[in-house]
């Protein structure tokens, strides 16, 4: 296929571009390149690319197109609630108007990238995609709101699937350590503490980017009828630890490291137990190929190879409301988060 790939710059898109054109398909990315310089290690090859704003598209982008897979997005709770009608107008709005923008345009296959944080405050109780939805941020919500507005536009024509991803992990040249286990291993490494923001009571359900990313690759090769229209959990239902739990794993993979919780922690509301027998049940060409103790030791082993250091962790180049924060403060970026 010929597929557009949003936010082939970001965490997740900078390992789905060459996944992608090693199955064979051919991509062009998308994005505004905010995190620009934020690079980990040594960056992918350039691919053919319009750096252009989720919310600036037109239908002549999309033209030519059999699909759009789609990662771009405000990436994270605490980035969600810098202005949370930012989160609404790009995460919302703006993937609601590209799947009308792609559908107008004759794009047949729509995978979006929605998240496990729609489930938000659930409990110990094991959740598949049928479970009532309970977000507790703009970033959570906003997922519910595209997965709730793209349903009905589906039709012979137009075929969009959501993918709710368990909370990410992994190396990647665009890397993020706002997310809980690359955050984990990086104290261990470069302070010797596994630190703990929370009580380490909240369930994640965690996967892989890369794991992601092959069942994207699942999704467009499946026949139409399997994908058309529906919500997958993403992950392994045996990948649901608890934060200390996380802990204790990447205790185990740095040597020398205790872990500690940070002073005045309490329990994190975002809290759920995910269910995902049904992407491998529907999709038996996925297989999932990580678990959080190998994703520990691959994190581990690529501080070590680049020699992160706490300053490093502390600039903030890896954490993506720090960035922000920089550009608007430096005048870079207006109140919208356009370049300006």
């Amino acid at each position: 296929m010929k597929v557009l790939l949003t936010g082939h710059k970001g965490y997740i898109g900078a390992v789905a571009a060459p996944m992608l054109l090693a199955a064979g398909h051919e991509v062009v990315g998308l994005d505004s390149d905010l995190f620009a310089g934020c690079d980990f290690g040594n960056p992918n090859p350039e691919i053919p690319e319009l750096r252009k704003d989720l919310r600036d598209l037109s239908a002549a982008d999309f033209r030519g197109f059999n699909a759009i897979v789609h990662f771009g997005a405000l990436s994270n709770d605490p980035l969600g609630n810098l202005d949370p009608q930012l989160t609404y107008d790009i995460n919302h709005h703006a993937s609601v108007g590209l799947a009308e923008l792609a559908k107008s345009a004759g794009v047949s296959r729509y995978v979006f990238s929605s998240s496990c944080s729609t489930y938000g405050a659930a409990g110990d109780h094991f959740l598949d995609e049928s479970a009532e939805l309970n977000p507790v941020t703009p970033y959570g919500e906003s997922k519910v709101l595209v997965e709730r507005d793209v349903r009905p536009m589906a039709d012979d024509s137009f075929s969009p699937t959501y993918m709710r991803n368990a909370t990410a992990y992994g190396v990647s040249p665009r890397l993020r350590l706002d997310i809980v286990l690359n955050d984990l291993v990086a104290w261990a490494y470069t302070k010797g503490r596994v630190h703990i923001k929370s009580d380490g009571t909240p369930w994640r359900p965690i996967v892989h980017i890369r794991d992601i990313i092959g069942a994207v690759l699942c999704v467009l090769d499946a026949p139409r009828e399997l994908v058309h229209n529906q919500v997958f959990n993403v992950g392994r239902t045996d990948e649901n630890y608890r934060i200390s739990e996380l802990a204790v794993i990447v205790a185990e993979t740095v040597p020398g490291c205790e872990v500690e919780f940070a002073p005045g922690g309490g329990p994190d509301k975002r809290c759920y137990r995910v269910n995902c027998d049904k992407i491998r049940r529907v999709l038996p060409a996925f297989l999932p190929q990580w678990n959080a103790r190998k994703g520990a030791k691959e994190l581990y082993d690529a501080y070590r190879a680049v020699k992160l250091t706490f300053e490093d962790i502390r600039r903030g180049s890896y954490v993506r409301m720090d960035q922000i924060k920089r550009l608007l403060e430096a005048g870079q970026l207006d109140h919208s988060l356009h370049w300006k």
